[in-house]
């Protein structure tokens, strides 16, 4: 796709697909509750609030709960992160778990790892588990990138000798050689998460589950990440991948499970959750142009996403005609330039193309700055589309984010009418345009 032209506004479980019979998780009427305001008393202040509520009644901490939430609190004040959600998956699959933000699907992979305990139900896991829910997760931040590799390695049941085999390649794989003496608290949150990615995917885990924390890696790592889960289950072992980016999902799993408000959706084939995903999705998005609640991979990097919205009348364009996208960034702590990056996607999550605006100089540290673009769609043929969009960081090699926003701003490319020849223009997602013709010359 061509370049977006942009003009600044204004400042301010499952059925089974393997051959194995093996399953590797079950998970049986898993429940999971948290009691609001309950925290460990670091002040009187604190304990006196822990009391107010105890004798008031939980009615304030519950109206602090988003309204979609409301149903999920009982009257004792117990807030259900997970209710009664029930799957296994089969040794050897690598399985997808989508869902909005706040569904339970960090509580639920908190549990898997034993982090966690579980309200009610139970889980069985058939070997060595290898987590990556964090950056950092298991790392000692006084300790070396080295002493780390030994340490998780020893965690999950591993000789030395074991280690010793694997540490040039763990090493290799997340290119922080000349920083493996390095205190790991002296690393940046790439380094630290290709790092741990690594330690989790190669000291041969049976089971490896792998959080959206990935994403804070380059766009290579992100490919090597995705190529070493499928070459870990081809291996027999089981993947738990949890992500936002929908063609990630559907490029490495067959199968996914979809959690919303806490409970089980769906379990089963890729292409049905996704699909059932991006409907819950849209109509979230199509609703409001405030992003700033919306779930994202990213935080705290200096630069986000606070407004998007689509200027066509209910969100509805022509085949042909292109779409104008308004959006507001707000710089937090950095006033470096930027660019910003727009992937479409059919309505059953298959990319189409992307598509990046020229150099943008960017807001004073604090400012917000809006700004209106023209999406290059003219060749969208009619059909359900919808958009990711990124922030990123202005660099010749690599691309680093500030912030990702998945499945958003869904709109409609509505059929023109037939030319007079009566011919369709657009098979699928293209419309062609007119064959150019010139004169021959011999």
């Amino acid at each position: 796709m061509p370049t977006v032209q942009l003009h600044p506004i204004h400042s301010q479980l499952l059925p089974k697909s393997h051959s194995s019979t093996v399953t590797a998780i079950r998970v049986d009427n898993l429940s999971k509750r948290f009691q609001l305001g309950l925290t460990h008393a670091g002040s009187v202040r604190e304990l006196a609030n822990r009391v107010v509520g105890t004798v008031f009644g939980r009615r304030e901490q519950k109206a602090n709960i988003a309204a979609e939430h409301q149903d999920r609190v009982d009257d004792a004040g117990h807030f259900w992160a997970l209710k009664n959600v029930t799957f296994d998956v089969p040794q050897g699959e690598v399985v997808g778990i989508i869902g909005k933000n706040g569904a339970g699907k960090s509580t639920l992979l908190k549990i898997l790892s034993r982090i966690s305990s579980p309200t009610e139900g139970r889980i069985t896991l058939r070997g060595r588990v290898a987590s990556l829910l964090e950056v950092g997760t298991g790392f000692h931040p006084e300790l070396t990138g080295r002493e780390n590799v030994y340490l998780n390695g020893t965690i999950l049941g591993m000789t030395r000798r074991e280690i010793d085999a694997k540490f040039d390649a763990i090493v290799d794989f997340a290119g922080v050689a000349k920083f493996i003496d390095t205190p790991v608290k002296r690393y940046s949150s790439g380094m630290t998460v290709r790092l741990g990615f690594a330690v989790a995917a190669h000291l041969d885990p049976e089971i490896l589950i792998v959080d959206e924390v990935l994403a804070v890696g380059d766009v290579e790592f992100q490919k090597k990440c995705l190529g070493k889960m499928q070459e870990v289950s081809e291996s027999g072992r089981t993947v738990l991948f949890v992500s936002h980016n929908m063609s990630s999902i559907r490029s490495l799993t067959s199968r996914a499970l979809l959690i919303s408000r806490g409970e089980l959706l769906f379990a089963g084939a890729t292409e049905e959750a996704v699909a059932q995903y991006l409907e819950q999705n849209s109509k979230l998005s199509a609703g409001s142009n405030d992003v700033t609640q919306l779930e994202r991979p990213f935080s705290g990097l200096g630069r986000e996403l606070e407004l998007c919205e689509l200027s066509a009348v209910n969100d509805t364009i022509e085949e042909g005609d292109s779409l104008t996208v308004r959006v507001g960034i707000v710089s937090r702590s950095t006033s470096e330039d930027f660019l910003l990056a727009f992937t479409l996607f059919r309505g059953d999550a298959t990319p189409v193309g992307s598509a990046f605006t020229p150099t943008i100089n960017a807001a004073a540290t604090g400012d917000t700055a809006r700004y209106q673009l023209r999406l290059p769609t003219e060749q969208l043929g009619p059909g359900r589309y919808y958009c990711g969009i990124s922030v990123t960081e202005v660099r010749t090699e690599g691309r680093r984010m500030f912030d990702s926003l998945s499945d958003v701003l869904p709109f409609e490319v509505q059929p023109q009418k037939l030319s007079v020849r009566g011919w369709a223009k657009s098979w699928g997602a293209i419309r062609f345009p007119d064959i150019q013709v010139g004169p021959l010359h011999d």
